[in-house]
C-alpha cells in the first residue's frame, strides 16, 4: 500500500500560491487613494485659481495620504512578484511581466498623448517625440520626461523586475530570498550614500526596503512564521520609514501645499506594510465577492489613465458643479475608461503577447544552449572516433565510383 501523505505543517500559514482576492482589494485601495490625492490634494490648472477655496484645506491634508499609494504598490509587487516567479523559469516570468505590463501600458499612452496634443494641449505641453519613446516603458533610461508623471512608477518597477530576475536565473530559495531581502536594501543605500548614484539608481535604493519587505511576507505566506523573515519585514519597514518620509513630506509641501505630519507619514508607511501582512494572514471572506475581483482587475489601467483624463473632466464641470461632484465625474471618467481598456486590450491580448513572448524566449534559450553544447558534442564525438587508417579523401574532380 501507499505511504500515508505526511500530516500537515500547522506552523504553514498557507499552501502553494493562489491568487489573494484581499491582496487585489488593496491594490484597488491604493489606486483610489492615488485618484483622490491627484484630484484634489496635488495643486493643478484644472481647477482654475480657485483651488484652494474649491478644495478644504482639511480634505487636501487627508487626501495627500493617498500619494502613498505607490508605497503601497510596491509592498504588494514584492509579495506578487514572488508568488509569480517560484518555481517557474526566467522566459516564464520575464513573459508574464511582460504581457502583464505593455499593452494596457501602450494604449494609455496613447490615449493621453492624444488627450495632450489634441483635445487638451493647456493640460500638459508634450510632443510627439515623447509619445513615441514613452511607448518603450524605457523613458527614463534616455532622459526623456514622462507623458504622464504616475509612469515613474513602472520604471521603479521594472528594475525590481531585473534584480528579481537574476534571482531566478540563480534559483529562487528561501534562503536566498531572505538573504536577497536583508541585503540588497541596506547595500543600497551604502551605494547611495557613497555617491555612486548610477548603481544606487539601479539597485532601487529609495524604494527597495518596500519591495525586499513584501519579498519577506510572502516567504512568510508560503514557508510559515519564522523569526528571521519576520526580523526582514521588521528592519526593512523601519528603514523605509526613514529612508522615504523627510522626501515625501518636503515633495508633498511643495506640489500640495500641506505640510504633513512627520509622524503621520511614517505610521502611514509602516501601514503599507502591515496591510499586505493583514491581508496575507489574516483571512476576509467578506472581500471574496465577484465586484471585487471586477474592480480590482481595473486597478492597472485605472491607475495608466486616470490623471489627465479625471482632471479633463474636472476643467469642464468645475464651473458647473460643486467641487466633490466634480472629483467624483473624474473618479467615474476614470473608471470608466480603463474598464474600456481592460474589456478591449488587456483581457484580450495581454495573455496572448505573454504566451508569444514566453515561446519566443525559450526557443532564443534553447538556440544559445544549443551553441553553447555545440563545442562539447564535436569534442566528445572526436574522442570516440577509434584510431587507426581513415579512408583516403577523393581526389579533386573525381566521382564516387569512378576509376
Amino acid at each position: 500500500m501507499p505511504p500515508e501523505p505526511p500530516a500537515p505543517d500547522p506552523t504553514v500559514v498557507a499552501g502553494p500560491a493562489s491568487r489573494l482576492v484581499a491582496i487585489d482589494a488593496l491594490r484597488l485601495a491604493a489606486a483610489v487613494g492615488v485618484l483622490v490625492y491627484h484630484f484634489t490634494a496635488r495643486r493643478s490648472s484644472a481647477w482654475g485659481q480657485d483651488q484652494d477655496a474649491l478644495i478644504a484645506p482639511a480634505v487636501a491634508a487627508w487626501a495627500s495620504y493617498g500619494s502613498l499609494g505607490p508605497e503601497l504598490f510596491f509592498v504588494i509587487s514584492g509579495f506578487v512578484i514572488l508568488m509569480t516567479a517560484w518555481g517557474r523559469t526566467t522566459a516564464a516570468v520575464v513573459a508574464s511581466r511582460i504581457g502583464r505590463l505593455y499593452p494596457s501600458y501602450w494604449v494609455a499612452v496613447l490615449l493621453t498623448g492624444f488627450l495632450l496634443l489634441v483635445v487638451w494641449p493647456e493640460g500638459k505641453e508634450v510632443t510627439v517625440g515623447q509619445v513615441a519613446v514613452n511607448l518603450t516603458m524605457l523613458q527614463s533610461l534616455v532622459g526623456v520626461e514622462h507623458v504622464d508623471g504616475v509612469y515613474w512608477t513602472l520604471w521603479t518597477e521594472l528594475r525590481f523586475y531585473l534584480l528579481v530576475g537574476v534571482l531566478v536565473l540563480v534559483g529562487v530559495t528561501r534562503r536566498r530570498v531572505l538573504a536577497v531581502a536583508l541585503v540588497w536594501p541596506v547595500l543600497a543605500l551604502l551605494v547611495e550614500r557613497a555617491g555612486a548614484d548610477d548603481l544606487a539608481h539601479l539597485l532601487v535604493s529609495d524604494y527597495a526596503p518596500l519591495f525586499a519587505a513584501g519579498m519577506a511576507l510572502y516567504v512568510l505566506r508560503r514557508e510559515g512564521h519564522a523569526v528571521l523573515p519576520w526580523l526582514v519585514v521588521a528592519v526593512n519597514t523601519a528603514l523605509a520609514v526613514a529612508i522615504r518620509v523627510p522626501p515625501t513630506v518636503s515633495g508633498l509641501e511643495r506640489v500640495t501645499g500641506v505640510s504633513p505630519s512627520h509622524v503621520g507619514l511614517g505610521i502611514a508607511l509602516a501601514s503599507c506594510v502591515v496591510l499586505v501582512a493583514l491581508a496575507a494572514f489574516v483571512p476576509l471572506p467578506a472581500l471574496d465577492r465577484p465586484w471585487v475581483v471586477a474592480a480590482a482587475a481595473l486597478t492597472y489601467p485605472v491607475y495608466l489613465v486616470h490623471q489627465y483624463w479625471g482632471l479633463w473632466v474636472i476643467s469642464l464641470v468645475v464651473d458647473h458643479v460643486p467641487a466633490a461632484v466634480a472629483v467624483l465625474a473624474a473618479v467615474a471618467a476614470s473608471f470608466a475608461l480603463a474598464w474600456c481598456v481592460h474589456r478591449a486590450v488587456e483581457a484580450p491580448y495581454a495573455p496572448a503577447l505573454r504566451r508569444r513572448t514566453e515561446r519566443a524566449l525559450t526557443r532564443a534559450r534553447d538556440r544559445l544552449l544549443d551553441r553553447v553544447n555545440a563545442g562539447p558534442r564535436v569534442l566528445d564525438a572526436a574522442e570516440a572516433t577509434p584510431p587507426g587508417p581513415h579512408p583516403p579523401v577523393p581526389a579533386a574532380g573525381s566521382r564516387p565510383g569512378s576509376t
